[in-house]
C-alpha cells in the first residue's frame, strides 16, 4: 500500500535561494532534453530514449560546475519526468485524442524536483536534510507510521511556500469486519451527498463564497503593466487564494470521507462521468463540488476500516426509478425535485437516488462497478414539484 504525506517546509532565507536554484537547474535540464528529443526528431527522425539522455548526465556534470553539485539520482528522475510525458503523448496519439506535445517549462509552471530517499534527501533530527541545501525545518504535524518505508521525497514549491511530499510504502492493512451499516449515496449539486438513510450533506460551495475577492484580484492584475514587478505580486495574490480554496475543499473533503468510511461498512455510490460534466453549463458548481476528489479519498480510505465502496453504472436511472413498482419516469428533468409514482408512491428524487443505489449494489456484491437490471411497466408517472437546479 502507498501513501504519500505532505509537510509543511520553513527554509531559511540561504536555504530558499539555494532551493530555487536548484529548482532553476532542473528545469533547465528538463528543457534541455525536450529539446534534444525534438530537434533529433525534425533534422534526422531519430526518436532519443531516456538512457541515450541519462548516459550523458556524467559529461554534462563535468562541463558544468553548477550541475555537478545537483544529486545524480535526482537528475535522473527529472530526463523519467520528459521520458513520461513523451509516452503519455504517444499514447494520446494511438487512442486518437487530442495529442498535445509536451512543452517547455517556464518558472512557474516547473514547481517540483524529486530525490530517491537516503541519496539527496534523508531524515537527521527531525530535519529534512536536502544535498546542496542543509537541514531544512520541517511542520510535522502528523507522525510518520513506524512499519513504514519511505521511497521518495518530493520538494515542491508552491504560491505559500515549499511542501515535502513523502512517498511512503506501508504493508496491506489487515481485513478486519466493520461494525457499520451499508449506505447509498447520490452525489449532487443542490445536497453535495444524499445518503440513503435521509441524510443530507450541503456543498460548501468554497469557490462561489471567493468569487468577489477573485473578481477584485484578478482586476487588479490586469491594470498592471505585464511582467512587471506590481503584476507578479498581484498575480501571486490571485495565486494565494486559489490555493486557500483548493485547501479548504481538500479539508472538507477529508473529513467527510473519513467520516463516511468509519460510519459505514458498505458504501454505493454512482459512477458518475465527471470529465463530462465538467464541459457542460454546469462546469463551474461541478468543479467547485470536488465529486471526484471526494470518491479518491473515500476509496482509499475504506480499505483501512474495513469498509467496501461499490460503484453503480452511471447510466441506472436511480433518480427516475419507482422501488415499489419498478416503474421508471421518463419525463422526470433535473428541476424536479420530488414526484409521485403511478402507485402511488410519493418520492424525493436525491433520497429516492440514493436508495436504488444501494440496492443496486447489493444485488450485485461481485462487481466493482455493476450494472443492475430493471423493469419498464406501461404505467405512467406523475411529477408534483419542480425548483430550480
Amino acid at each position: 500500500m502507498n501513501r504519500t504525506y505532505t509537510y509543511r517546509l520553513y527554509p531559511n532565507h540561504i536555504q530558499n535561494d539555494l532551493l530555487n536554484r536548484i529548482l532553476d537547474l532542473h528545469r533547465e535540464l528538463y528543457n534541455a532534453a525536450l529539446e534534444e528529443r525534438r530537434e533529433a526528431w525534425r533534422r534526422s527522425r531519430v526518436s532519443i530514449n531516456y538512457y541515450d539522455q541519462a548516459n550523458q548526465l556524467k559529461d554534462i556534470r563535468q562541463h558544468r560546475e553548477d550541475f555537478a553539485l545537483l544529486n545524480f539520482s535526482s537528475c535522473q528522475q527529472t530526463l523519467r519526468w520528459v521520458n513520461k510525458s513523451f509516452d503519455a503523448f504517444f499514447r494520446r496519439v494511438k487512442l486518437g485524442k487530442t495529442p498535445g506535445y509536451p512543452r517547455f517549462k517556464s518558472r512557474s509552471r516547473f514547481k517540483s524536483v524529486t530525490f530517491v530517499f537516503g541519496d539527496g534527501a534523508t531524515l537527521s533530527t527531525q530535519r529534512l536534510r536536502i544535498q546542496g541545501v542543509g537541514k531544512v525545518k520541517v511542520k510535522w504535524h502528523r507522525a510518520i507510521p513506524a512499519n513504514a518505508k519511505i521511497k521518495q521525497v518530493v520538494i515542491t514549491r508552491k504560491c505559500d511556500g515549499w511542501y515535502a511530499n513523502l512517498q511512503l510504502e506501508l504493508p496491506d492493512p489487515v481485513p478486519v469486519e466493520h461494525p457499520g451499516k451499508p449506505v447509498g449515496i447520490d452525489l449532487g449539486l443542490k445536497n453535495l451527498i444524499t445518503l440513503s438513510t435521509g441524510e443530507t450533506v450541503e456543498p460548501p460551495k468554497f469557490f462561489r463564497k471567493s468569487e468577489k475577492k477573485l473578481r477584485i484580484q484578478q482586476r487588479r492584475v490586469s491594470r498592471r503593466e505585464k511582467f512587471s514587478q506590481g503584476w507578479r505580486k498581484a498575480q501571486k495574490l490571485v495565486a494565494k487564494t486559489h490555493e486557500h480554496i483548493a485547501n479548504q475543499r481538500k479539508d472538507f473533503n477529508h473529513k467527510l470521507s473519513t467520516y463516511l468510511a468509519r460510519t459505514y461498512s458498505f458504501i454505493a455510490v454512482e459512477d458518475l462521468g465527471v470529465e463530462g460534466l465538467a464541459r457542460t453549463n454546469i462546469s463551474k458548481s461541478v468543479n467547485d463540488a470536488g465529486w471526484t476528489q471526494l470518491l479518491t479519498m473515500l476509496s482509499y480510505k475504506v480499505e483501512n476500516t474495513g469498509a467496501r465502496l461499490v460503484k453503480v453504472d452511471r447510466f441506472f436511472p436511480s433518480s427516475r426509478l419507482c422501488p415499489a413498482c419498478g416503474c421508471i419516469n421518463e419525463s422526470l428533468t433535473l428541476a424536479d425535485r420530488t414526484w409521485v409514482c403511478a402507485c402511488g408512491a410519493v418520492h424525493d428524487r436525491d433520497a429516492n437516488a440514493a436508495s436504488n443505489i444501494l440496492s443496486a449494489a447489493l444485488s450485485t456484491l461481485g462487481r466493482s462497478v455493476v450494472t443492475p437490471t430493471w423493469v419498464v411497466p406501461n404505467t405512467p408517472c406523475v411529477v408534483t414539484e419542480a425548483a430550480p437546479l
